[in-house]
């Protein structure tokens, strides 16, 4: 088991492990805190646990949206941020291995030395960790292109609940033996094991990007442009829609004027030898539904992006924000975001909305007064109305954040009886007592 230096009933330890960034709050504050530095603490952790019956939430940077890691009474919070070393990068075969609390954007920073870049990348990739990341199969600004967080895991080290060692996956970019174990453990919100070691896929970084900024009407135009740009059968390695609201969060926060120029905003980027060919492409799908421009340089590129990363964080200065994660059909993105608008103005919710317009997968963000609940009143049901939209054209109810402890009561009408009892049969095989983050995911 840890050292006591390595753990902590701290009471403003607690309340910072008990939540996250997804605007829940759970009703009371985990047991403690145990701090791991390496697999073996964590497996003493969980034998420990299993001979005493408790339950374990683990954690890592904290920054989910479903409530995937909040913990309360009764439950120890695992807490692998401190798991946070680059064990070894190989330029040669472009792969990482790292260990669990490593941030995103460090990473990227590593793999750069090399010429490399690690793909998955979400908005909040400063501050996000690759557990969490594999934990929610997370995906991000860069994914319709090159891929989510499973196509660039190779391998993983994972805890199970009494303690043994799962290795799954290998560094070969093929191999078909056995199950993908590998594939299974990703998106499984810390519910069947704990990642201590991940092997990752890196890329060659581009030798060019090109970037076009469009402003557009209203919302519903954007995200027709967005459309457009798919059927062009160009494959940008970024899409991404603001709506106006958003954008005058940005503003404000950033003290930038992007919403002066139009009610929505979309930015395109494309990579690789052919991005400029690319571009014009692009210019020339959406100059039919507003006005578009290119970037002129790398620092008016950089900046644009930037704006779209703070998307978050500047609604967060407006109030508490829980954010929605639904992903519908690319070419019904204009019949989603009106219907997001309806939702709105039916139930008096206010709702932000930003897109990964490339993969279909939309963000509307609800912001709540700092004492409302996302779990009851208005806002519980206009997330419900959310996903059933979603559904009604041909979606779901998660593009990448998962369902935490935030989307179960919809989970069912989605998979099915059949799926969610095979996957509680799976759960059950690896975790029989089910102390791993229990009450998550399914």
């Amino acid at each position: 088991m840890a050292e006591a230096a390595h753990s902590s009933v701290d009471l403003a330890d607690r309340a910072k492990a008990g939540a996250d960034r997804s605007g829940y709050q759970p009703p009371s504050l985990p047991d403690g805190v145990v701090y791991a530095h390496d697999a073996g603490e964590v497996a003493d952790l969980l034998r420990l646990a299993t001979a005493h019956r408790v339950p374990v939430v683990p954690r890592g940077a904290g920054t989910g949206l479903a409530a995937g890691s909040t913990a309360r009474a009764g439950e120890v919070v695992l807490d692998v941020s401190r798991m946070n070393a680059i064990l070894r990068i190989d330029p040669e075969e472009q792969l990482a291995v790292v260990q669990p609390g490593v941030l995103n954007a460090e990473l990227n920073t590593a793999a750069g030395e090399y010429g490399l870049f690690y793909a998955p990348d979400p908005a909040s990739t400063a501050i996000c960790s690759i557990g969490g990341n594999i934990a929610t199969n997370a995906g991000g600004m860069r994914c319709a292109k090159y891929g989510v967080t499973r196509e660039a895991v190779l391998a993983l080290r994972v805890i199970l609940a009494d303690g043994r060692e799962l290795r799954t996956g290998r560094e070969t970019i093929k191999g078909v033996s056995g199950y993908d174990l590998n594939a299974l453990m990703i998106g499984s919100e810390g519910t069947l094991g704990i990642v201590v070691e991940a092997t990752l896929r890196l890329r060659p970084l581009p030798v060019q990007t090109a970037t076009v900024a469009a402003f557009f009407p209203n919302v519903e135009q954007a995200a027709r442009a967005a459309s457009a740009v798919v059927a062009s059968r160009i494959q940008p390695s970024m899409m991404e829609l603001m709506d106006g609201q958003t954008l005058e969060a940005v503003d404000a926060a950033l003290g930038t004027d992007y919403r002066s120029r139009g009610a929505s905003f979309l930015l395109v980027q494309t990579d690789g030898h052919g991005a400029f060919l690319e571009q014009d492409v692009v210019m020339d799908a959406v100059a039919p539904f507003g006005t578009c421009e290119k970037a002129v340089d790398d620092e008016q590129a950089a900046a644009l992006v930037r704006a779209r990363r703070e998307a978050i964080p500047s609604l967060e200065k407006l109030g508490r924000v829980s954010i929605g994660d639904i992903g519908v059909p690319r070419g019904r993105l204009a019949e989603v975001v009106s219907g997001l608008e309806e939702i709105s103005a039916r139930t008096g919710v206010r709702i932000f909305t930003v897109a990964h317009a490339s993969d279909g997968n939309l963000h509307p963000m609800i912001v709540m007064d700092p004492e409302d609940s996302v779990t009851e009143g208005p806002p519980k049901v206009a997330l419900g109305e959310m996903f059933r939209l979603a559904k009604s054209l041909g979606g779901t109810l998660t593009g990448e954040h998962g369902i935490g402890l935030l989307k179960r009561d919809w989970l069912e009408e989605e998979l099915g009886g059949v799926s969610l009892e095979v996957m509680h049969t799976i759960r059950a095989a690896l975790d029989p007592l089910g102390i791993l983050n229990p009450g998550k995911a399914i």
